[in-house]
C-alpha cells in the first residue's frame, strides 16, 4: 500500500496561512522568535515521524490591499518575519531524522553565496536539507533590494533556470568525491587536482571554486511550488518534490498528471491541507467553531491581494473579480478567474475564508481525517501533504497523538524512519539521479 508522506508547513512569523489564529488564547505563535518554540515543535514532529518541516518565506510586506501595509501589520499577516534559515541548526540539533525544506528566492542573491549557505546547512545536518525554489512575487520585495519594480513573471523563471544551472555546477561539478584526504602524515588535506573551477551560466558571471567540500546530498533536495504554465515547466525541469494547492481533487489530479508527464525524473507531490482534529467528529466540530471565531477576513484579504497583485479593497462586495495582468503569483490569479468554474466576488472570497484562508479545513476524529487523506492520495495521485498550522502547538500535537496512530494502523504511514539523508529517505538514493538536469555538469571521480 502506498505510504503517505507528511511535512509540517510553517513560517518564522505569527500569521502564516490561517490569518487571525494568533488571537486564540492557546496559540503560541507570538513566540516565533524563541528558539525553544521551534525546537519543541521539531521534537513533536519527529515523534510523529514527519518527513520534514517546510518553511515558507517572503522578502517584502503585503502592501497591495488598501494601497499600503497597514492591514498586514495590524493583523500580523506574515509580518514581523524572521529568516527561516536561522531556525534550522537549532531544530536539527534537537532531532535526528527530521528534514528541513527552506524557501529561498533565486532573484535577489548571488548563486555563489547561496550555494555555500546551503552546503553548510546540508553538512551540519547530515544531509537533511531541502530547498523550496521561488522567484518572488512581491513588488515590495523588489523595491526593498533596490529595484524599481518586480522582474516580469516569466522572466524571473528564465533567470531561475540560469541560477539553478549555476549552483548545480558549484554543488556537482567543483569537488570530486575523495578530494578531501585529511592525510596528517603527508600534510595534504585536499588533493588540489580533484577540485575544479566552474563558470556561471547566463546572466550569472561567476568564475569560482565552491568553498564547501561535498556534503551528504551535494545538491539539496529540490522543492518547487509554481502552478502557472511557466512554473510547471520549471518544476518539471528541476524539482523533485512539488507543492500544489487546490480546492477539488479533480483539479489537483489534472495538475499532478501534467507535472508527471512533463518531468524527466521521479516526482513526489505534496498537496496543502489544513487539519482540525479531535478525539471524535463532534469534538472536532466544536474545535472548528472555536477556531473560526478568531479568524480574520481582513488579514486573509490582505494576503490574497498581495499574492495576486490585485487590490481587492477597491472592489464592491458583489463585483466580479476580473483577470488582470500582474507580476505576482499567476496561479492564484488564474484560480479565481480563467480557471474558475464560477464567477468570484469579494463576498464569495470572504465566505471561503473559514479559518482565515481559502484552504477549506478537513475536520473530524482520527478515522474521518484518515479517510479524507487517503481519498486525496487515491483520487488526486498525490504522495503526501504539507499541513499548515491553525492554533499552535495544539494542532501539531493533536495530529501526532490522534491521526498518526490511525494512519499507522491502516498501514499507510511509516512506523520508523529510514536511514540516510533526506533525499535517500524519500527516493532511495542520496544524490541527484542520473538524467536530472543538475547532473549535466557533474564531475566524475
Amino acid at each position: 500500500m502506498r505510504e503517505m508522506l507528511l511535512n509540517a508547513f510553517d513560517m518564522n512569523t505569527v500569521g502564516h496561512i490561517q490569518q487571525g489564529m494568533w488571537r486564540h488564547p492557546r496559540d503560541q505563535s507570538h513566540r516565533y522568535n524563541e528558539l525553544s518554540y521551534w525546537t519543541d515543535l521539531a521534537k513533536t514532529l519527529e515523534r510523529g515521524l514527519f518527513d520534514g518541516i517546510f518553511l515558507a518565506d517572503v522578502l517584502g510586506v503585503y502592501d497591495v490591499f488598501g494601497g499600503g501595509p497597514e492591514t498586514a501589520l495590524r493583523e500580523a499577516v506574515q509580518v514581523p518575519l524572521g529568516d527561516p534559515m536561522m531556525l534550522i541548526p537549532a531544530m536539527a540539533a534537537a532531532t535526528e531524522h527530521l528534514g528541513f525544506g527552506v524557501t529561498c528566492t533565486t532573484t535577489y542573491e548571488p548563486p555563489f553565496l547561496f550555494a555555500r549557505r546551503m552546503s553548510t546547512l546540508d553538512g551540519l545536518t547530515g544531509g537533511r536539507i531541502g530547498w523550496n525554489i521561488v522567484t518572488g512575487y512581491l513588488d515590495s520585495a523588489a523595491r526593498a533590494v533596490g529595484l524599481p519594480v518586480q522582474v516580469p513573471h516569466d522572466e524571473r523563471y528564465d533567470w531561475a533556470d540560469d541560477y539553478l544551472d549555476t549552483v548545480y555546477r558549484l554543488w556537482e561539478g567543483s569537488w570530486e568525491d575523495g578530494a578531501v584526504l585529511a592525510d596528517r602524515a603527508s600534510g595534504v588535506f585536499t588533493d588540489a587536482s580533484r577540485v575544479h573551477r566552474v563558470k556561471g551560466v547566463g546572466r550569472y558571471a561567476m568564475d569560482a571554486i565552491h568553498l564547501c567540500a561535498p556534503t551528504p546530498q551535494r545538491t539539496p533536495l529540490l522543492y518547487q511550488a509554481g502552478a502557472s504554465t511557466r512554473g510547471r515547466q520549471f518544476a518539471a525541469a528541476h524539482a523533485e518534490c512539488v507543492f500544489v494547492n487546490g480546492i477539488s481533487k479533480p483539479q489537483v489530479k489534472a495538475l499532478v498528471d501534467d507535472l508527471r508527464s512533463l518531468a524527466q525524473h521521479p516526482l513526489k507531490v505534496f498537496v496543502g491541507a489544513t487539519i482540525v482534529c479531535g478525539r471524535t467528529d463532534a469534538e472536532a466540530a466544536d474545535k472548528l467553531a472555536d477556531y473560526r471565531s478568531h479568524a480574520s477576513a481582513e488579514g486573509a484579504l490582505a494576503q490574497f491581494s498581495a499574492s495576486t497583485g490585485m487590490d481587492l479593497a477597491k472592489l464592491a462586495m458583489d463585483e466580479p473579480i476580473q483577470a488582470q495582468t500582474t507580476q505576482a503569483n499567476q496561479s492564484n490569479v488564474e484560480s479565481i478567474t480563467t480557471r474558475a468554474a464560477a464567477v468570484w466576488t469579494k463576498r464569495k472570497l470572504i465566505d471561503s475564508f473559514i479559518l482565515g484562508s481559502r484552504q477549506p479545513p478537513i475536520v473530524g476524529g482520527p478515522e474521518t481525517i484518515a479517510d479524507a487523506l487517503q481519498a486525496w492520495v487515491a483520487e488526486a495521485d498525490v504522495d503526501g501533504f504539507n499541513l499548515s498550522r491553525t492554533v499552535t502547538p495544539d494542532c501539531v500535537a493533536d495530529f501526532v497523538d490522534l491521526v498518526v496512530p490511525e494512519l499507522q494502523r491502516r498501514g499507510v504511514y511509516k512506523t520508523a524512519y529510514r536511514p540516510g539523508p533526506l533525499r535517500e529517505k524519500l527516493f532511495g538514493h542520496p544524490r541527484l539521479p542520473d538524467g536530472h538536469r543538475g547532473t549535466q555538469g557533474r564531475v566524475r571521480s
